[in-house]
């Protein structure tokens, strides 16, 4: 009998004992106050601003915050993804690798009930609070409208245009290209040079990109890049082959290097969307969100056309909500 109660005491003491563990379990995840943003490459300019982004609203809010590269790689992400939903964290922000890969960290965040905010390139399927998007179909449709006029000022009407595209995968890839023929056919510049799709998104891949372009179309003289960092890489490759002036470039998305080539007119046009802000606004939706409060399903951010006419106009405002502040 004295054994019975013996063991039975033990039994209770070891429930309470393990229930006491999992409650504060479940209350360190519930009071965890760190948000980490999934990013496809903080080596691209564009997603290193956007954490800035994130990173001023979240610090400013209490929460403490990391960055996590996927190196480009989707097995990465999910390896990143499931770190982060392994300690706990309050929120996941991401941007993902592409569109297809979204859906495998949104399930799983949803199975441990940690909220996600999707940052720019988009999902295929899957929950979130909100997805924070460039109108990349507009900006890539007025970078299409101020290449097709340069190239009419300069009697290049005729020639053909290529493209060196972000992955069609993406939702925004694939509205960037749509955008940009969209306004090279309405001005009656139709003739065709290809697309490159980039796999790296250096400035070396887009320059092996541009030399295979320029040599198979000797009639080009139109180049589309839809990023910055490998737009650099365009342009180096069209001074190496003395195309500069020949061949009229226009970018997408913005570095600070930009300026002066906006300035002396070697880069006709960039549509820079502006990541500060993206990266503010989808810090801020996380925010609101856990605070209890609703965000917009969708939060549409400007893309500014800037070129060699607007570039002074524009500088002031570019240098927080693009650059960053790193001018």
């Amino acid at each position: 009998m004295l054994t019975r109660r013996l063991f039975a005491t033990v039994a209770i003491a070891s429930a309470v004992a393990l229930t006491g563990i999992a409650g504060t379990m479940t209350a360190a995840i519930a009071q965890s106050k760190e948000l980490v943003y999934l990013t496809p490459g903080l080596d691209l300019a564009f997603w290193r601003y956007l954490s800035k982004g994130i990173e001023n609203v979240a610090t400013k809010g209490g929460y403490t915050y990391q960055a996590l590269d996927s190196g480009n790689n989707a097995q990465t992400q999910l390896k990143n993804a499931k770190d982060a939903i392994a300690r706990g964290v309050a929120g996941i922000i991401i941007s993902p690798t592409d569109s297809s890969t979204a859906p495998a960290v949104l399930d799983l965040a949803k199975q441990a009930n940690i909220p996600v905010v999707i940052a720019d390139i988009g999902t295929d399927s899957g929950d979130y609070v909100s997805f924070i998007i460039s109108d990349n179909y507009q900006g890539a449709n007025g970078v299409g409208k101020a290449l097709a006029e340069a190239m009419k000022a300069a009697g290049k009407q005729d020639g053909s245009v290529g493209i060196v595209g972000i992955s069609q995968a993406r939702l925004n890839g694939q509205a960037r290209t749509k955008g940009f023929k969209d306004a090279m056919t309405e001005a009656g510049i139709t003739k065709e040079a290809g697309l490159q799709q980039m796999q790296t998104y250096t400035a070396d891949e887009t320059f092996k990109f541009t030399q295979d372009m320029t040599t198979a179309n000797p009639d080009m003289k139109g180049l589309f890049v839809q990023t910055d960092g490998p737009t650099l890489g365009a342009l180096q490759a069209i001074k190496a082959a003395r195309l500069t002036g020949d061949v009229l470039v226009a970018g997408f998305d913005g570095v600070p290097e930009f300026v002066p080539l906006l300035q002396s007119g070697e880069l006709v046009v960039s549509g820079m969307q502006q990541p500060y802000l993206m990266g503010q606004e989808s810090g801020r939706a996380m925010v609101e969100h856990l605070s209890g409060k609703t965000p917009e399903k969708k939060i549409l951010v400007p893309i500014k056309i800037v070129t060699s006419k607007n570039i002074e106009q524009e500088l002031p405002t570019i240098k927080e909500t693009v650059f960053a502040n790193e001018m």
